[in-house]
């Protein structure tokens, strides 16, 4: 994985608010783009040297307008490839999380930040570690969740996943509402996102809403 420091890193990003589509660092999400804005951003992005783009959950306001929440997480384009009708599969490499300090204005058809990487320096260095994970535990909760909601995975895979891995590809790919994955995005580290994560799972077994116990 590429390590960066934070003196290395853009003043100015990019964002693509996307409702549900969680970055986190050191992870991978791949992205389907077909919006005449967002191939503008990525070409524009691919002329840059560190192709950042950064991806951020809207909100909406108390007028109804869209709004962004103030933390992202950037991410680096490390593969791509284009289809016959000019659409883009790209996949972003989790760089570190940021904080939009402003908006910036201009003739992009895109939204664009200024944005601060104070405080998320852990970001850019090794994968975290969570001492107090109980695996057999979680993996049980988590199969009663996937059998609610009928979805599939490799168990054998998850089982034998690195801890970081697979809580941070569970809080990306498991079915939560965008202001979940917000909490999951700004927990300050791996065992709070995996005590979040499992606080959605159970809620969800509940049948309650998770938003309920987040505010």
């Amino acid at each position: 994985m590429l390590m960066m420091k934070s003196a290395d890193l853009p003043d100015t990003i990019p964002v693509f608010p996307l409702p549900g589509a969680l970055l986190l660092p050191r992870a991978r999400l791949p992205l389907h783009l077909f919006e005449p804005r967002y191939l503008q951003m990525f070409e524009d992005v691919l002329k840059t040297p560190d192709r950042m783009i950064g991806m951020v959950q809207p909100h909406r306001g108390p007028k109804g307008e869209e709004q962004l929440h103030a933390i992202g997480c950037a991410g680096r384009v490390t593969q791509f490839s284009e289809t016959e009708d000019g659409r883009y599969m790209i996949t972003l490499a989790g760089i570190s999380r940021f904080r939009i300090t402003e908006e910036v204005t201009g003739f992009n058809p895109y939204r664009k930040a200024l944005v601060s990487w104070s405080g998320f320096e852990r970001d850019m260095g090794a994968a975290e570690d969570d001492p107090d994970f109980d695996r057999a535990e979680f993996l049980s909760a988590l199969e009663r969740f996937f059998d609610a909601h009928d979805l599939r995975t490799d168990w054998d895979s998850l089982k034998d996943a690195d801890t970081e891995l697979l809580i941070n590809s569970l809080s990306m790919l498991c079915p939560f509402e965008p202001e979940e994955k917000q909490a999951l995005l700004e927990a300050p580290s791996l065992t709070t996102r995996r005590e979040t994560l499992v606080t959605l799972i159970e809620f969800s077994l509940r049948g309650g809403t998770a938003e309920e116990t987040l505010q």
